[in-house]
């Protein structure tokens, strides 16, 4: 029998040659950090010569926003996971928590990507606001939205934006405490799909969440 599977197409030398690049800049970037790693370092982890770093990002600065973007999807790409009009409360919260929790789910490189951001927020250099404006910013205000539209609000108030907030510190939680729950509570993390257990929990204590938020609101004479 013929195999019709389809095969991938090789990867050119180029693009196998920018993906080292890549991988040894984050290696370096998180333990070091952007100010302490040259780009003779990363050429020399890579295998490459320095010109290549110019060939394929220009500049360090232009590597170092690559480490950090190229993996992460269209802000518009996560809010369709959890903004659709015929969502069911549970619906929305499982496509939020999925698409926050994705790159959790990406092993060596999730856990790479997610060391930069933590060195970015402490030693900044401005790609952190970035991401906050372009990224963080325009999900958080269509949660937002949501939200008030399953509490029955017209409009997104104070009290639904602190909701947000604490819906999705759950998962933060989850993303930048690894080490804190592999340490405390190790089985938590063990399984075929530990991401996929803690994400149908986080959307049972979420959904509790809102509906606290809609007595209150219903006992206020808000909603």
């Amino acid at each position: 029998m013929i195999d019709k599977t389809p095969t991938r197409k090789p990867r050119s030398d180029g693009e196998q040659s920018r993906e080292r690049l890549l991988l040894a800049a984050m290696r370096l970037f998180a333990e070091q950090g952007y100010a302490r790693t040259s780009t003779r370092e990363i050429a020399l982890a890579a295998g490459a010569n320095v010109a290549a770093i110019s060939y394929y990002f220009g500049d360090k600065a232009g590597l170092y926003r690559a480490s950090l973007t190229d993996l992460m999807p269209l802000p518009e790409s996560n809010i369709e996971m959890f903004n659709q009009p015929h969502f069911t409360l549970r619906q929305t919260l499982e496509g939020f928590y999925a698409q926050l929790l994705a790159p959790v789910m990406q092993g060596e490189l999730a856990q790479l990507c997610m060391r930069m951001w933590m060195r970015e927020m402490i030693e900044p250099t401005g790609l952190w606001t970035e991401e906050i404006i372009n990224g963080i910013k325009p999900e958080h205000l269509a949660m937002t939205e949501v939200l008030a539209r399953h509490l029955g609000v017209s409009l997104p108030s104070d009290d639904v934006q602190r909701l947000v907030h604490a819906i999705a510190a759950m998962a933060v939680q989850l993303m930048i405490g690894r080490d804190v729950i592999h340490i405390c509570s190790p089985r938590l993390m063990e399984g075929p799909d530990p991401i996929g257990h803690w994400i149908q929990h986080l959307v049972r204590y979420a959904e509790a969440l809102v509906a606290a938020e809609k007595t209150r609101l219903q006992e206020e004479g808000k909603a």
